[in-house]
C-alpha cells in the first residue's frame, strides 16, 4: 500500500506539471486538443489522490508501524476518530489531505464550467499549478509514505492537544475554505490573462467564494471553540500566530463579498476586486507557510523543516505574478462609473472594506514582526494581544457602526430627509442601550459602545426588513407570508442580514468577555469559594485510569446563593507516554447570561485542589452568533427561483445556453432603456415592468402593459 501511495503521488505530480502546461499551449496556439487533455489530466490526478488518500487511510487504520508517518501519529490505544484525523494531524498528512481537496475543488470546476471556453485553459493551468507544487511538496520533500527501519511495536500516539471533537473538525473546515479560494483565484488570474475583465468571473465565483468563506468562518468558530474548553486558560482568543493566520484571508474574502456586490451592480471597483481576492489566496498560502515553516511559535506549528523556504518561493510567485497581471490590464479595468456621493451605499461598502482590509494588515504585521525584528535585530521579539487590541477594537467597532448604516443608505445616493427618517429609531435604541448600561452599573466603556452599536445595528436590519414586508402587506398578503416571501426573493440579501445578526451576538459574547471575574484558590475537602451569586465547594478528587491516560478529577457542589445547583467536575489528564504534557479539561455551566468556567490547576499531596474560576458572560451568545452566521451563509448560498445557471450539455426539450444568454442579455438592454422607478422598501431603481424589487424583494405596483410595451 505503501509503494502504491508513492506511485500515486508521483503520477498525480507529472499528471499536474502537465495539466499546467497543456492548457497554456492549446490557448496560445488554438489547439483545442491540447485543453481537452487538460481537462482529462484534472480527473486524473482526482483519481490518483484519491488512491494515495486512501493508501494513507488503510495504513493508519491497520496500524502499519512500518510507515513512518503511521508510527509517529496513531497508537494502538488510540481510538477510530482520532486515528482518522491523524490523517491531517502531521505536517506530509496535512499537505496530501489539501492537495486532494484542491484536486476535488479542480474536478468540480472543470465539470461545471466547461462551458467558459475563454476563461477555462487558464483556470485549469492555475489548479494545475497549485496542485503541481503541493504533490512536488509529497514527492520530495514530506512524503507521509515513507518506511522505517524497523515496525515499532506501538505508536507515539496523537498530541493530547489533538484528542478533543473540535479538532477532528477544526483543521478539515480550515482546510477546506483555505483551498476554496484558489477557485476565485484561478478565475480571476483567468479573467486577467483572457482579458474579460467584465463581472463574469465574479458571477462564476460567487459560490465559490461563499462557500470558502463559510468553511473558514466554521473553522476559526471550531478553534475558538477548541481554544476555550480544551486549553484550559479561559479565553478563546490568544492572537496566536496560525490563530491570525486564519483570520487574515477571513478579513479579506469578506471585503471581496461586500464589494463583488458593488461591481455586479454598478460596474465598478474592479482592480480593487482583483487586488482582494489575489490578497485572500496569498494569505490563504501563507498561513500554511507559518504552520509548515516553524518560523514562529504557535500551539498549531510543527517543528522547523525544509518546507519554508519553498512555500516563501512559492509565495514570491504568486505575487509576482497577480501583481504583474493586474498593473498589466490596468487600462482594461478603468470604468466609466464614478461614485455619485459619499452617502451612498456603495461609499458605505468601500469604507467597511478599507476598515477589513485595515484590520487585515495590522494583523499581518503584528504577527510577522518577530521574523523582522530577527532579520534587523537578531533577536525574535513578539507583541502580545495588547497590541491587536488596541488597533481591531476600534476597527471592529467601526465596523459594526457601518453595518448598520449601509442598510439604511440607498444606492447611488442618499437624500437627506430620507436618511433622518431611517437613521431615527436604530439610533434612538443605541442611545437607549447606552443609558441603560450606564445606568445598570461599572461596565466598560468599550463594553457600552459594542452593545450600543449592537443594538444598533439590530435595528438598522429590523427596520429596512419591516419596511419591506409591509410594502408586500401593503398588496394584500399577511405579515407572516410577506416576511417569508421577502426573503424567498433576495436570499443574498436577507441572508447576508442572518450573517449580520450572527456577527452581532459574536460582538455582544466578546463584548462580554471584557466583564469577565476571575478567583484563584487552593482548597481542602469541605472548604468553599464564592465569586459573585456562585459559592463552589470542594468535596474532595480522585484518579481514575482509562486505556490511553490516567484522569485526576476534583468534585465541586455549586449552589447560587441559598439554591444548590448541581456538581461541576474539572479534569486533568496524563496521557500514557506523554506524562509531561498534562492537558486540562475544564467544568464548564452555561446559562443564557454567563458561562462558570472550572479549572483544575492541580491535586496536592495532601489532597488539596488549586482551582481557577471565571464567569465569562454572554458566552453562549457567541456559540449562537457563529451558528446564525453558517445558517445565513447557507441562506445566501440557496440558488434563488430566479436564478438559472446550466451546466453540461443542454437536456432534449432546453434550449441553448447561448440562446438563453442572449435572451437575457437583451432582456437586460431592453430593461435598462425602460423608465425607472425607485423601490419604496429600499430605494433601489427598478425597471418599468418590474412588479418586485430586484434589490430586498419587495412588491411593486404592476406597470401597465402599454407602458411595458
Amino acid at each position: 500500500m505503501a509503494d502504491l501511495g508513492s506511485a500515486a503521488i508521483t503520477l498525480a505530480f507529472l499528471a499536474a506539471v502537465f495539466g499546467t502546461i497543456a492548457p497554456l499551449l492549446g490557448a496560445a496556439r488554438r489547439r483545442p486538443e491540447l485543453i481537452h487533455s487538460a481537462r482529462r489530466a484534472v480527473f486524473a490526478v482526482v483519481g490518483l489522490l484519491v488512491i494515495a488518500s486512501g493508501a494513507l487511510l488503510w495504513a493508519l487504520l491497520t496500524r502499519d508501524f512500518t510507515n513512518t508517518y503511521v508510527a509517529s501519529y496513531t497508537s494502538r490505544a488510540l481510538g477510530f476518530w482520532y486515528t482518522l484525523s491523524a490523517f491531517w494531524a502531521g505536517q506530509a498528512g496535512s499537505l496530501l489531505f489539501w492537495a486532494l481537496l484542491l484536486a476535488i475543488f479542480s474536478g468540480v470546476v472543470v465539470w461545471r464550467h466547461a462551458r467558459r471556453d475563454a476563461l477555462m485553459p487558464y483556470v485549469i493551468a492555475t489548479l494545475m499549478g497549485t496542485l503541481a507544487f503541493f504533490t512536488m511538496l509529497l514527492v520530495f520533500v514530506s512524503s507521509p509514505f515513507e518506511r522505517a527501519a524497523f515496525a515499532a511495536p506501538d505508536g507515539a500516539g496523537l498530541n493530547p492537544l489533538l484528542q478533543n471533537p473540535g479538532m477532528f473538525f477544526h483543521p478539515p473546515t480550515l482546510y477546506l475554505g483555505w483551498v476554496g479560494f484558489t477557485v476565485p483565484f484561478a478565475f480571476a488570474i483567468a479573467a486577467m490573462a483572457s482579458r474579460r475583465l467584465d463581472s463574469e468571473w465574479i458571477r462564476a465565483t460567487r459560490r465559490w467564494t461563499l462557500a470558502a468563506w463559510a468553511f473558514l468562518s466554521l473553522g476559526l468558530l471550531l478553534g475558538m471553540w477548541w481554544a476555550y474548553v480544551e486549553l484550559g486558560w479561559g479565553g478563546f482568543w490568544a492572537w496566536d500566530p496560525v490563530e491570525n493566520a486564519g483570520l487574515m484571508p477571513w478579513l479579506t474574502a469578506t471585503a471581496f463579498l461586500h464589494s463583488a456586490m458593488i461591481q455586479e451592480k454598478r460596474d465598478m471597483l474592479k482592480v480593487w476586486n482583483l487586488v482582494l481576492i489575489c490578497l485572500t489566496f496569498i494569505l490563504s498560502v501563507f498561513g500554511t507557510f507559518l504552520t509548515r515553516s516553524g518560523v514562529l511559535s504557535s500551539v498549531h506549528s510543527f517543528a522547523v523543516s525544509s518546507l519554508g523556504p519553498l512555500f516563501f518561493a512559492f509565495l514570491v510567485v504568486i505575487a509576482v505574478i497577480s501583481v504583474g497581471l493586474i498593473i498589466l490590464r490596468l487600462p482594461d479595468l478603468r470604468t466609466r462609473v464614478e461614485l455619485d456621493s459619499i452617502v451612498s451605499r456603495e461609499s458605505g461598502f468601500l469604507f467597511n472594506n478599507l476598515l477589513l482590509l485595515g484590520a487585515a494588515v495590522s494583523v499581518f504585521l503584528g504577527t510577522v514582526f518577530p521574523m523582522l525584528s530577527e532579520v534587523v535585530s537578531g533577536m525574535k521579539i513578539s507583541v502580545g494581544p495588547p497590541f491587536f487590541n488596541q488597533i481591531n477594537i476600534p476597527v471592529g467597532l467601526g465596523l459594526l457602526l457601518l453595518m448598520g448604516l449601509c442598510p439604511l443608505l440607498a444606492w447611488r445616493k442618499t437624500a437627506a430627509a430620507e436618511l433622518r427618517r431611517h437613521f431615527l429609531v436604530p439610533a434612538a435604541v443605541a442611545g437607549a442601550t447606552a443609558a441603560v448600561l450606564v445606568g445598570f452599573g461599572p461596565v466598560p466603556p468599550v463594553a457600552v459602545a459594542a452593545f450600543a452599536l449592537s443594538a444598533f445595528v439590530t435595528a438598522a436590519i429590523a427596520t429596512d426588513v419591516h419596511r419591506g414586508a409591509m410594502v408586500r402587506r401593503g398588496h394584500g398578503e399577511a405579515y407572516a407570508l410577506a416576511l417569508g416571501r421577502l426573503v424567498a426573493r433576495n436570499h443574498r440579501r436577507y441572508g447576508g442580514y442572518v450573517v449580520h445578526a450572527g456577527i452581532i451576538l459574536l460582538f455582544a459574547g466578546m463584548a462580554g468577555a471584557a466583564m469577565s471575574t476571575q478567583r484563584e484558590a487552593v482548597l481542602q475537602r469541605g472548604e468553599s469559594l464564592s465569586i459573585k451569586q456562585y459559592t463552589l465547594r470542594y468535596d474532595g478528587a480522585d484518579t481514575s485510569s482509562a486505556p490511553n491516560m490516567l484522569v485526576t478529577s476534583a468534585t465541586l457542589s455549586v449552589s447560587a446563593g441559598a439554591t444548590p445547583i448541581g456538581q461541576m467536575i474539572p479534569h486533568r489528564n496524563l496521557y500514557r507516554g506523554r506524562e509531561d504534557e498534562p492537558m486540562t479539561e475544564v467544568a464548564i455551566r452555561s446559562t443564557l447570561w454567563e458561562d462558570l468556567y472550572v479549572i483544575l490547576v492541580g491535586v496536592g499531596e495532601d489532597g488539596s485542589a488549586a482551582l481557577r474560576v471565571i464567569i465569562n458572560p454572554l458566552m453562549l451568545w457567541m456559540w449562537t452568533g457563529g451558528a446564525l452566521l453558517i445558517a445565513g451563509t447557507l441562506i445566501a448560498f440557496w440558488p434563488e427561483r430566479t436564478e438559472a445557471h446550466v451546466t453540461g450539455p443542454p437536456r432534449a426539450g432546453r434550449r441553448p445556453a447561448a440562446d438563453r444568454d442572449l435572451d437575457a442579455e437583451i432582456e437586460s438592454l431592453i430593461a435598462a432603456a425602460r423608465a425607472a422607478r425607485r423601490c419604496a422598501a429600499c430605494g433601489e431603481t427598478l425597471p418599468a415592468a418590474a412588479n418586485f424589487c430586484p434589490g430586498c424583494g419587495a412588491v411593486s405596483a404592476p406597470t401597465p402593459e402599454g407602458a411595458r410595451r
